[in-house]
């Protein structure tokens, strides 16, 4: 990183978390309640940081953000926009309609009106039938004046060849000036209904995305900060601000990755348990080689299916705002919580709620508030919440180990302290220094990608060439999202032959990785 100064924010539901790096060098971190709106908690932290190493806005080179403000829109049905949905398709594609396997609820908020037009292409690029541009051109003047602003397009075997999406796409445009515009090809892997419903769900979230954007850059112009802005993506790399706002969907699941990301930097362990704990939640995820595992069978979001990857991380309504509740001898905590209220409505703090955090300092593993308050706690309820929280831990630990032999466990996050000692399943435990910021350091840390995942027919071409077309297309976007073109490093790639499809077929599935562009 070249000693440069960069700033990673992180947005939680309960606490938004601040870092200042120069190079590898922790510099500061800071931690403020969220607030209920966001991007003044993101001004606070920023600002905090700067005062309190008296840093000059023009020193700093680069401001990373994660949040999970799209996320929330899609789980809590709110800010999406209504989106035209084309399929560019053959008969025998034509059975199952956009967005069959949506709850009802959300495919009735977004209210898709979806047309299913001739067009599309067999695995190894031959059209299934011609583009109706006809059919395409009445469909976006019925859309039109339906006061539709958004598209999706997805076309059969997009990811072979996508001229026709790019061709839907021009006539798109032409018959509605302005429009959001979301393509397949450049948003999902394999999976004709996975690809198309993440491609509807980025379109449903792009006004979002621009507001979200703008509101940014409207903080970075009252800190009179200009450096490059960019948010947090699935993967643990960054985007760059445009970028974002054009593709929303690739925030999704950043917060956890961006933990994860930050615990391999700070404890310089890159294949580990990483035990994330905050103010609501307690994030659990596989390191390797210093990036999160990713799912196989990729995301699944608010009840959607979708295709592109995200990490394999286990989430549970746990953490230091979690709300404790006793009946008897049985005990349980969350997964409701106090949330950002924490320092209101915890008993250390003088509130009237019993939290995790209550029981932490009640049982001696962390210093908040007034312990006082909690001085009169039983301490047969104080042991059991500590060992029913660790209990649970230890479960999903187990459960996402890749063999039976133990392995390192890093705990980060400013929940950690609900776990002291040891974990079973694990030879040791590790809390690196500025745990409490790993999700914020993760973000200062990233860098940017560019991924494909396609079918390639190795007929009539060597697979070296295949390969090469692959690596020349993710570098392509990852240079497109705000990457150096001089380091790019391909950090994966996979090949899967295509037994049940002739043509001897293989997928190819190539991620690359570089530097921020200067």
């Amino acid at each position: 990183m070249n000693g440069e100064l960069r700033i990673g924010v992180d947005v939680g539901g309960t606490n938004t978390d601040a870092a200042l790096l120069r190079g590898a060098e922790v510099l500061a971190t800071l931690k403020t309640a969220t607030t209920k709106n966001a991007n003044d908690g993101v001004f606070a932290a920023i600002q905090g940081l700067l005062d309190a190493k008296d840093v000059a806005e023009s020193d700093v080179a680069a401001v990373m953000i994660g949040t999970t403000r799209f996320l929330n829109a899609v789980i809590q049905r709110q800010d999406l926009q209504k989106v035209g949905v084309f399929r560019l398709c053959g008969s025998a594609t034509r059975s199952l309609p956009p967005m069959v396997d949506w709850p009802r609820d959300l495919r009735d908020r977004i209210g898709a009106d979806c047309a299913l037009v001739a067009g599309g292409v067999e695995f190894d690029g031959r059209p299934i039938a011609p583009l109706d541009s006809d059919a395409i051109r009445l469909t976006c003047r019925e859309w039109r004046n339906k006061g539709i602003e958004y598209v999706a397009i997805c076309s059969v075997f997009a990811l072979v060849d996508s001229k026709m999406e790019i061709e839907a796409a021009r006539i798109v445009e032409e018959e509605m000036p302005g429009v959001g515009l979301s393509l397949s090809h450049r948003i999902g892997h394999t999976g004709l209904l996975q690809r198309e419903s993440a491609t509807i769900l980025n379109a449903s979230l792009m006004k979002l995305g621009s507001q979200t954007v703008a509101a940014f850059q409207s903080a970075f112009s009252r800190l009179n900060l200009e450096c490059a802005l960019y948010l947090t993506q699935n993967d643990g790399t960054v985007m760059s601000a445009d970028y974002a706002a054009r593709y929303p969907i690739f925030t999704i699941a950043s917060g956890p990755t961006n933990s994860m990301r930050g615990a391999a930097f700070l404890s310089g362990i890159g294949d580990a348990i990483v035990i994330d704990i905050g103010g609501t939640t307690t994030d659990i995820g596989l390191l390797s080689g210093g990036f999160p595992r990713s799912r196989g069978e990729g995301a699944e979001i608010a009840g959607v299916r979708t295709n592109f990857r995200v990490p394999d991380v286990f989430s549970m309504g746990l953490g230091g705002g979690s709300i404790v509740r006793s009946e008897g001898r049985a005990v349980s905590v969350g997964p409701e919580s106090v949330g950002y209220r924490l320092t209101e409505l915890a008993s250390v703090f003088g509130g009237k709620e019993l939290t995790a955090t209550d029981i932490a300092v009640a049982g001696g593993q962390a210093v908040l508030g007034d312990p006082l308050n909690v001085d009169d706690l039983d301490p047969e309820l104080v042991g059991a919440a500590l060992a029913h929280m660790k209990a649970r831990i230890e479960d999903i630990v187990d459960r996402m180990k890749p063999g039976p032999d133990p392995i390192p466990a890093i705990l980060v996050g400013g929940g950690s302290v609900l776990i002291g000692g040891g974990l079973k399943g694990c030879n040791r435990v590790e809390k690196p220094a500025h745990f409490g910021s790993a999700n914020a350091i993760g973000a200062a840390i990233a860098q940017i990608s560019g991924e494909v995942d396609t079918v390639v027919s190795l007929d009539g071409q060597s697979r070296e060439a295949a390969i090469q077309s692959v690596i020349g297309d993710a570098r392509e976007r990852a240079v497109e999202a705000g990457a150096s073109a001089r380091n790019l490093e391909v950090v994966e790639l996979s090949e899967t032959p295509l037994a049940y499809l002739p043509g001897n077929a293989v997928r190819m599935s190539v991620k690359v990785v570089g530097d921020l562009d200067r």
